[in-house]
């Protein structure tokens, strides 16, 4: 979870292009969820498995396998944000994972100064955003597990993080979905065929 909140503030910059940030912006959804949900939710698999008696005894062989995973599933969350980030300041012609990447241009239009305005968008088909449209979002989940599994399986609450954070990142990949869709019309059309799942590639 350390090394989770180390990976935010590296990527803070990253941040402010968010949904949260860009759309859904610093209303009581916002700010209640960071000041009380999160550090309570977000806390409550350390918490548990702190406070259980008799302790949990995981032995290193299985703590160092919950451990890589987790830290593969951040680094993973990671890449993914930096490799679209980094391909939308280059204009399109950065190299994802040695090779030239699917673009789609997607052109919409703005309300400035009382006049429409064609604007583009540069939409990644390749690399983690080849696999899915929301790829970031499973290994975010991935790393919710991670964390929790040390809490072992004999009792629900210490996975409602994991259900929370599942149940939300899906639900803001279909409202993204839909608002891209109106957003670019047929261009988003043409992205979904080269990507056609939304999160879990080759399932959802």
């Amino acid at each position: 979870m350390s090394v989770y909140n180390f990976k935010f503030f590296l990527w803070e910059t990253g941040y402010f292009n968010s949904m949260d940030i860009q759309h859904d912006r610093a209303g009581y959804y916002i700010c209640w969820g960071c000041l009380v949900w999160v550090p309570a939710v977000y806390a409550s698999p350390a918490l548990y498995v702190a406070s259980v008696a008799p302790a949990v005894t995981l032995g290193r062989d299985v703590s160092a396998l919950i451990a890589v995973l987790g830290l593969l599933s951040i680094w993973i969350n990671y890449d993914s944000d930096v490799q679209r980030q980094e391909f939308r300041a280059s204009g399109g012609k950065k190299l994802v994972w040695g090779k030239q990447p699917q673009i789609v241009t997607a052109e919409y239009k703005v309300m400035k100064h009382g006049k429409w305005e064609t604007k583009k968008s540069l939409l990644l088909a390749s690399g983690w955003w080849g696999l899915a449209r929301h790829f970031h979002y499973l290994p975010e989940i991935a790393a919710s597990f991670f964390w929790t599994a040390p809490a072992l399986f004999g009792k629900l609450p210490p996975y409602l993080y994991v259900i929370f954070l599942t149940l939300l990142l899906i639900d803001r990949s279909i409202r993204d979905d839909k608002r891209c869709s109106a957003k670019y019309g047929k261009h988003w059309v043409k992205y979904c065929e080269l990507v056609p799942y939304k999160v879990v590639p080759g399932i959802f």
